[in-house]
């Protein structure tokens, strides 16, 4: 009988307090994104606000992305976690405080703040990926770093599913205080599992060159490498384009009309699909042909994002997001043992920071880009707009990327 290595995972010790890390933290910043996106939308009546969160989270990400990969290969990583969840705490306190009763200001104030504290945890969020991605190969053998980044999404989707539900809920029942009340404790205890978290996060060997030098390494292993530049480019045109998340107050306010309670459930509806389909990816085999079925999957994606834009039914708007989450889970975990698979220990901080460049901004950006579209199109033809293009970026892969259509986990 052979032993399931999802099990064998889980038996680490370290590894599951840092899945604790990134359960909490995960659970909080989902409940804190449905308030800050409620809030500002219910403050300025503007789509294009909620486009500016967005920007307002990845231009501080963008700015010190390489230089945090930088530090993820030269630093202990541990430590740089330690200090980035300090400043997510506390960003997330002046978000509290930006939104508490306690304090009168003016509206136009509130969501000047409101961006501020958004802009500060983007450059926490900055240097917290890298380390947290390198990380992982310090707590896990290397023959077991596929289940171990496949469970790492799966948890990253179940708190993305728990996270926007609860946070809608509590909200509406339990108004805003009680709600950053529970999100900074969540982020509590985040911290302290990661405390829990031991190993030798120092680099290996001498790290001699200058920083540039070293940048420019790791720009280079990316954009050299065909499998993993087709597969972040992929990743990074489709969610520019097809991602609508930013726009979900929108559609739950004066599409939908199901209220805050209703756009929990649409924010939780896509990581409730990806957390399903996740967990029977973690539990399975390597994925056969994972270059061809992330191409479906994104298109997939695309189709699914259209539906959504044309729907005015809030069951079948549910129904076509959890769908969009099960296929970009596909895209998730193919994309991520991308990474882990073919870049080498000594360069996974800065992989990680052009990774993050590409993926992490492009869901910010894509945010601000989703607003301004839906500004100057109008919310629903936006979103339609944005499948189609994610479908065209499809078709332009399958026809150019021969590399990562013929890519096979060994």
């Amino acid at each position: 009988m052979s032993v399931n290595p999802a099990r064998v995972v889980l038996k680490i010790k370290s590894y599951r307090a840092f899945l604790g890390t990134r359960l909490f933290l995960t659970l909080g910043f989902q409940m804190q994104a449905v308030l800050v996106g409620w809030r500002i939308f219910e403050l300025t009546k503007n789509p294009l606000s909620l486009g500016l969160i967005g920007l307002a989270e990845a231009i501080p990400a963008l700015s010190v992305a390489l230089y945090a990969g930088h530090l993820a290969d030269i630093k202990n990583k541990k430590k740089i976690l330690l200090i980035c969840l300090t400043g997510l705490i506390i960003s997330s306190l002046g978000l509290f405080l930006s939104n508490s009763s306690l304090l009168q200001i003016q509206n136009e104030s509130r969501v000047l703040c409101m961006y501020f504290f958004i802009f500060t945890s983007g450059i926490a969020r900055g240097f917290y990926a890298p380390s947290s991605f390198s990380i992982i190969p310090k707590l896990v053998p290397k023959d077991l770093l596929v289940n171990a980044g496949t469970l790492n999404s799966t948890v990253w989707q179940f708190a993305a599913v728990v996270g926007p539900a609860i946070g809608g809920l509590i909200y509406a029942f339990g108004g805003i205080d009680l709600s950053f009340g529970i999100i900074i404790s969540f982020m509590l205890i985040g911290f302290f599992n990661l405390t829990r978290v031991h190993g030798d996060f120092n680099p290996s060997g001498g790290q001699t060159e200058g920083i540039a030098l070293r940048l420019k390494e790791g720009i280079s292993f990316v954009f050299n490498n065909k499998v993993i530049l087709s597969a972040l480019s992929l990743d990074l045109f489709s969610v520019l384009f097809g991602g609508a998340v930013a726009l979900l107050p929108v559609f739950a306010n004066e599409i939908l009309k199901v209220g805050p309670e209703g756009l929990g459930i649409l924010r939780a509806a896509p990581s409730l699909g990806a957390v399903i389909t996740m967990s029977f990816l973690s539990i399975n085999k390597a994925i056969p042909q994972p270059g061809k079925i992330l191409i479906a999957a994104v298109a997939g994606f695309g189709i699914c994002m259209i539906g959504f834009g044309l729907s005015e039914s809030f069951i079948l708007s549910i129904i076509l997001l959890f769908l969009s989450g099960a296929f970009d889970s596909v895209s998730v975990v193919i994309r991520s043992n991308i990474l882990q698979l073919q870049t080498p220990d000594h360069m996974r901080g800065r992989v990680s920071a052009v990774n993050t460049m590409f993926i992490g901004s492009s869901n910010e950006i894509g945010a601000f880009e989703s607003g301004l579209a839906a500004k100057l199109m109008g919310t629903v033809p936006s979103v339609v707009f944005g499948g189609i293009m994610t479908l065209a970026i499809v078709g332009f892969t399958q026809v150019k990327a021969r590399a990562l259509k013929n890519l096979k986990f060994e």
